[in-house]
C-alpha cells in the first residue's frame, strides 16, 4: 500500500490535474455566460497539436505556447460565432466541433509531418520543469510541488484571479448577470454578446494553454487523439464544482487523482486496458451518484436564458 500512495502520486496528480483544470475553468467561464461548451475536448486537441507545430516550426517553446492558444482562440470563435450570432444550438455545435478537431488534427499531422499516429521529434525541447526556491525546501510540500512546468503554477493562479474576479470586480458581476438573466441584464444596458464572446474567447485561451501542457508539459510529443476525453473529464468537474473556481478545482484535483492512480497501478502487473478506464468509471459513476446536485441539474439550462 505504501508503494501504491506515497508522495509522487500527489506529485503525479498535480501534473496530470493541469489539462483537466485549465479545460474546466474554460467551460466554467462558457457556463457563467450562459453557453454550454461541450467542445472542450476538440479545443484541447486543437492546442496541444498546435504547440507542437508551433515548437516545430518556430524552435522557441513559449513562442509554441503562444501559438497554440491563439490557433484554439480563432478556433474557438467558431464555436461563438455558431452559438450566439447565429443562434444554433451550442451542443450540437460543440459535438461537431470536437469531430472536426480530431479530424483536423489527424489530417494535419499526416500534411505537415508525414507520419500517421504519433510524432515525436528527439531534439524538441518542451517546458522547463521549475522549482520555488522556498517552497521547494520544505520536506513535503517541495516533494509534492516541485519539478512542475510553468503552466501548472499558472493554473492554481488561474483559480485565485477567477475567484477573485467573480467575487470582488463589476466586470465578474456583469457575466455572471448575462449568465443568469440576459433579459434583464440586456434591459440594464450590458451588451450580451460582447461578453459571451469574451468569455469563449479565454476560454478558448485556457484550453490552448492545457493543449499545451499536456504535448509540451508532459509528453514532448503528439498522438492522434491524444486528449482521450480530458476534455469531458473537464465538463464533469465543472458541473461537479457547479461552476464556481475552488470547486471546479477539488473536482478535477479529484480526477487528476484517478488518472495518476491508473497509470499508477499498471506498474502492479494490472492489465493495462483495466487501469485505463479507471478514471472514466469513476466520472460515470461521480455523475451518477451526484445527479441530483444544482450543478448537474443547470448546466444543461445555462443557454436556455440566452436565447
Amino acid at each position: 500500500m505504501d508503494q501504491l500512495f506515497d508522495l509522487s502520486l500527489l506529485n503525479s496528480m498535480i501534473r496530470m490535474v493541469t489539462p483537466i483544470l485549465l479545460a474546466a475553468l474554460g467551460g466554467m467561464l462558457c457556463a457563467r455566460a450562459g453557453l454550454f461548451n461541450v467542445g472542450l475536448e476538440g479545443f484541447v486537441l486543437v492546442g496541444a497539436f498546435s504547440a507542437i507545430v508551433g515548437n516545430h516550426y518556430l524552435g522557441n517553446v513559449w513562442l509554441a505556447v503562444l501559438f497554440a492558444v491563439v490557433c484554439v482562440v480563432m478556433y474557438s470563435l467558431l464555436f461563438a460565432y455558431t452559438s450566439i450570432h447565429l443562434k444554433a444550438n451550442e451542443i450540437v455545435v460543440g459535438i461537431s466541433l470536437n469531430f472536426l478537431a480530431l479530424g483536423l488534427t489527424t489530417f494535419c499531422l499526416r500534411t505537415i509531418f508525414h507520419v500517421k499516429g504519433a510524432y515525436r521529434d528527439n531534439e524538441m525541447i518542451g517546458l522547463p520543469k521549475w522549482d520555488i526556491p522556498i517552497i521547494s525546501d520544505i520536506p513535503v510540500v517541495g516533494n509534492i510541488v516541485g519539478g512542475h512546468s510553468p503552466l501548472v503554477f499558472l493554473t492554481f493562479l488561474f483559480v485565485i484571479l477567477l475567484h477573485l474576479f467573480f467575487r470582488k470586480t463589476v466586470s465578474g458581476f456583469r457575466l455572471l448577470a448575462v449568465g443568469e438573466n440576459p433579459v434583464a441584464a440586456r434591459s440594464m444596458g450590458m451588451s450580451v454578446p460582447r461578453y459571451q464572446y469574451s468569455a469563449v474567447i479565454m476560454c478558448g485561451v485556457l484550453c490552448g494553454l492545457a493543449g499545451a501542457q499536456l504535448s509540451l508539459g508532459q509528453l514532448t510529443m503528439f498522438a492522434e487523439g491524444m486528449t482521450a476525453g480530458r476534455g469531458f473529464i473537464a465538463l464533469v468537474a465543472m458541473m461537479l464544482g457547479q461552476s464556481h473556481p475552488l470547486g471546479v478545482m477539488l473536482a478535477s484535483l479529484f480526477f487528476g487523482l484517478m488518472d495518476a492512480l491508473s497509470i499508477r497501478l499498471q506498474g502492479f502487473s494490472l492489465p493495462t486496458q483495466f487501469t485505463s478506464m479507471i478514471p472514466y468509471v469513476v466520472t460515470f459513476a461521480a455523475l451518477f451518484f451526484f445527479k441530483g446536485k444544482k450543478g448537474l441539474g443547470d448546466a444543461g439550462k445555462s443557454s436556455g436564458s440566452s436565447r
